[in-house]
């Protein structure tokens, strides 16, 4: 049967959630009486819902609440998905349905943030609401709903219905997720809030990235011609002097700095020393909001059998494994977006030229309601403006020279705002039946949005590399003859980013004879590799996916390629891939097995540490006091000076690694993070060199004494300021709260070259290093291998199943990460059902 679905409206073939719709514009409500039927089981007898029901699902769960959720048909193990993933986050999910929509304002008002970080960062409510009401405006949503295949429109229907059951549910009378449930925010949702969740993702790399820019593109008034000349001089001026502006740089919550990130290993055949190549996956993501992972494993016999982890509110799997392929991400260094600078019609700021003639902007005029502090609803309205490129930009923020004047505007492209493949190459990936098919997937979709990729298949010696998916396709003699002069500029902040000329066609994004969509790079002109040790991505460039076989010659807006140094991060994922496969690390035999790869990635060793401790100790460890009169990391004012004894005493004795029980770790994290602001050319004695790129740079400076040593005063100070001892177990002051109680945890951020990753955004001496706000770090982790006749793999969810505080899957996980317990997830079916904790309950409607 195929399936269609407009703007959220159902199929009749699909009764229940034609009863869902009925049940929304009723208001609500549950009970037995409004068309669904709830099926409890025992563990060892569940239940059967009757074959006439239109969704009918099996939850089993088994150990830290992980549901395995069973059906005959895609709308079934949507219907499951859907319950489960309500059942344990409502309140993250129905706030998030509110962002998507655009209406946080009207239910908490204007100026609010968002409650937690995500792609979009931590907007006000008022950008937010006009940012995805524009980029998500109906004719994009019919786009994305579209290109569908079937199985995945069922997919999305099921997910709603089942949702929806568990909101009648629990405000009939449950119990679970009081700070919600009782919410008039915490309703029944459409098949198109699904989609726009689905789109939204998408995002992450580009349009997410500038949202209030874009939300806050509004035309200036035009100017009356006897005015314009006054303006011209002053604007032509900041055209000629536009390589000496001084910009702020844009905060990129995904491709940034430091911010969220991952590691993955892909081991062969010759690094396991069996038949069987082993892959580990992690991605440092966000513990809380709308993008945080979920796990579960999805079963419709014969045609599916998926497990692994999605983001909240989406019904495809999105890294994980089946019986025969197991695949992870990264963010890719690949620039996703591009501006254009728009030259305007004279007298008309909202018509931009090209090829000489003029284009007018397509008006969106939007209206958002706003709830006021005294709870009246008052409206603001916008009317925002996209080109045919993408919508306008708003860049003054980053100089008030790139304003929206009369003569010039800003359009940003985002290539995977054109992308709606994205969701039917996982959902590809999800059944593919070896790593050659998903392979085949990769290269003629090219669909994957912002990520890197390294997968692992049965029966083949080789891991596989890639980063192949969505990217402009800018050439050379375009980035030379379309960068204007403000683009120019701008690369100081944004590197690799193409803005262009706008007023000409020959500066569009270029398109190959293969290429998926119009503006992409073709598969076939990007990054892949396959080998039997291994390949790896810690969130630098594709160059280094192996270092023995590193790639050059790709498009330069993949990333650099021998150009630059690679983080520490990067350089300690491939010592201990590297130290694995030799055997000279401390796990015994040479060889990749589970066990050894478990207790690598969570030994929380520091490379900074390991390379740079011994050459640091004597300059700053002399017996004196150090004098230190301003923080050369936040400028605070410390001195006179600082005694560093007793610090010195505690970093000596300190053994190099961030585990719970290590004491020092946080001297050397607060030093690092200060003596890092130090030029390299000052810093270290030998310079990094592309030819040697894990070992280098290398080499503490001792001519640098000075700065290193005004560096580890201002890193002691912060440490007394905390309370914290300088001899504190880590987990006393890394830690996550669950219940009122503390569990301390183990690793550290990117920056010093921890593998081990558990960022808070929290200072020292403002709470300690909680991971309770709005951290990254390790979140969904699998070890997963092909015995035969089998899958083994080994998996922690970081943060644990639920939102709820109540429920009992809101901390277990968490505990048993910070005892380094893995769970060993079962997947087949006698697995599951001899899980200790198995349960099983039967849904339908």
């Amino acid at each position: 049967m195929r399936l269609s679905i407009r703007r959220g409206v159902v199929p009749p073939s699909l009764l229940a959630l034609a009863a869902a719709a009925a049940l929304t514009a009723c208001g609500g409500g549950g009970g037995g009486g409004n068309g669904f039927v709830f099926f409890p089981s025992s563990p060892s007898t569940p239940t059967n819902p009757p074959a006439e029901a239109t969704y009918k699902a099996e939850i089993r769960r088994t150990s830290m609440g992980v549901p395995h959720i069973k059906a005959d048909s895609w709308p079934g193990v949507g219907y499951g998905y859907g319950y489960a993933q309500a059942e344990d986050d409502l309140c993250t999910m129905a706030d998030s349905f509110l962002t998507y929509r655009g209406e946080r304002s009207q239910n908490f008002g204007a100026d609010a943030k968002l409650v937690a970080s995500s792609t979009i960062g931590l907007p006000k409510n008022i950008d937010s609401d006009f940012f995805h009401r524009h980029v998500i405006s109906a004719d994009v949503l019919q786009k994305m709903i579209d290109a569908q295949p079937d199985n995945l429109k069922k997919l999305v229907v099921g997910f709603a219905a089942g949702y929806n059951r568990y909101v009648r549910e629990v405000k009939a009378g449950g119990t679970a997720h009081a700070a919600c449930r009782n919410e008039a925010w915490v309703q029944p949702i459409t098949t198109d809030d699904i989609y726009r969740r689905m789109y939204a993702a998408n995002l992450a790399g580009g349009y997410s990235n500038f949202l209030a820019n874009i939300a806050n593109a509004t035309a200036p008034a035009v100017v009356a011609p006897t005015k314009v000349s006054a303006h011209r001089p002053a604007h032509r001026k900041a055209a000629t002097q536009m390589a000496a502006l001084k910009l702020e740089e844009p905060e990129l919550q995904v491709g940034g700095h430091e911010g969220v990130g991952s590691n993955m290993i892909g081991f062969g055949t010759a690094a396991t020393g069996d038949s069987s190549p082993l892959l580990f996956g992690n991605p440092h993501w966000y513990w809380r909001g709308p993008d945080r992972f979920y796990q579960a494993q999805l079963t419709i016999p014969g045609e599916l059998n998926i497990s692994g982890t999605s983001f909240l509110g989406i019904p495809v799997i999105l890294i994980g494994f089946n019986d025969n392929i197991a695949w992870s991400h990264t963010v890719s260094t690949a620039r996703r977006f591009g501006f254009f600078e728009l030259k305007l019609a004279a007298g008309d700021t909202t018509s931009y030229m090209r090829d000489g003639a003029a284009v007018k902007m397509q008006p969106s005029t939007i209206t958002v309601k706003v709830k006021g502090t005294d709870g009246a609803m008052t409206q603001v309205t916008r009317t925002l403006y996209k080109s045919e490129y993408g919508p306008m930009v708003n860049l003054a923020p980053m100089n008030s020279a790139l304003a929206w004047s009369q003569t010039t505007a800003f359009a940003m492209r985002d290539i995977n705002g054109e992308n709606f493949r994205t969701f039917r190459n996982w959902l590809r990936w999800n059944q593919a039946k070896s790593l050659d098919e998903f392979i085949a997937i990769q290269r003629e979709e090219t669909a994957i949005p912002w990520v890197n990729t390294v997968a692992v298949g049965r029966g083949s010696a080789k891991a596989w590399y890639a980063d192949i998916g969505a990217v402009p396709n800018v050439s050379p003699a375009q980035v030379t003859d379309c960068t204007t002069p403000a683009g120019a500029s701008m690369q100081a902040v944004l590197p690799r980013v193409p803005i262009f000329d706008g007023s000409r066609s020959a500066c569009d994004w270029q398109t190959d004879a293969d290429s998926a969509q119009k503006g992409a790079i073709a598969a076939s002109r990007m990054p892949s590799l396959l080998r039997d040790d291994y390949v790896a991505n810690m969130n630098d460039s594709y160059w280094l996916a192996n270092p023995k076989a590193p790639m050059t010659g790709f498009p330069p807006i993949m990333g650099p390629a021998g150009s630059d140094p690679v983080s520490f991060r990067t350089r300690m994922g491939n010592v201990l891939a590297q130290g694995r496969i030799d055997g000279s690390d401390s796990y015994g035999a040479k060889g990749a097995t589970p066990d050894t790869v478990k207790r690598m990635v969570l030994n929380s060793r520091v490379l900074t540490a390991e390379l740079f401790k011994a050459d640091v100790l004597p300059i700053v460890c002399d017996g004196t006091p150090i004098a230190v009169t301003k923080d050369p990391l936040t400028t605070e004012a410390i001195g006179p000076s600082v005694d560093v004894g007793a610090a010195c005493t505690a970093l000596t004795a300190w053994d190099g690694t961030g585990v719970t029980g290590a004491k020092g770790a946080h001297l050397w994290d607060e030093f690092w993070n200060r003596a890092s602001q130090i030029p390299a050319a000052s810093l270290y004695t030998v310079p990094f060199d592309p030819a040697d790129p894990i070992h280098t740079p290398r080499g503490l400076n001792s001519a640098a004494s000075t700065q290193l040593r005004e560096a580890f005063g201002a890193a002691v100070a912060r440490v007394q300021a905390s309370g914290y001892a300088v001899d504190a177990p880590r987990g006393d002051y890394l830690f996550a709260t669950r219940g009122g109680k503390k569990i301390p945890l183990y690793g550290g951020c990117g920056g010093p070259g921890y593998f081990t990753i558990a960022c808070s955004e929290n200072r020292l001496d403002k709470g300690g290093y909680a991971m309770d706000g709005n951290p990254n770090g390790n979140s969904y982790m699998q070890v997963v291998r092909f015995p035969d006749g089998g899958v083994e793999a080994h998996t922690f969810l970081t943060f644990s199943l639920s939102d709820d505080p109540a429920s009992a899957h809101n901390g277990d996980y968490t505990r048993a990460y910070s005892e380094g317990k893995w769970l060993k997830v079962p997947f087949s079916e006698p697995e599951i059902k001899a899980d200790a904790n198995y349960t099983s309950k039967s849904v339908a409607e």
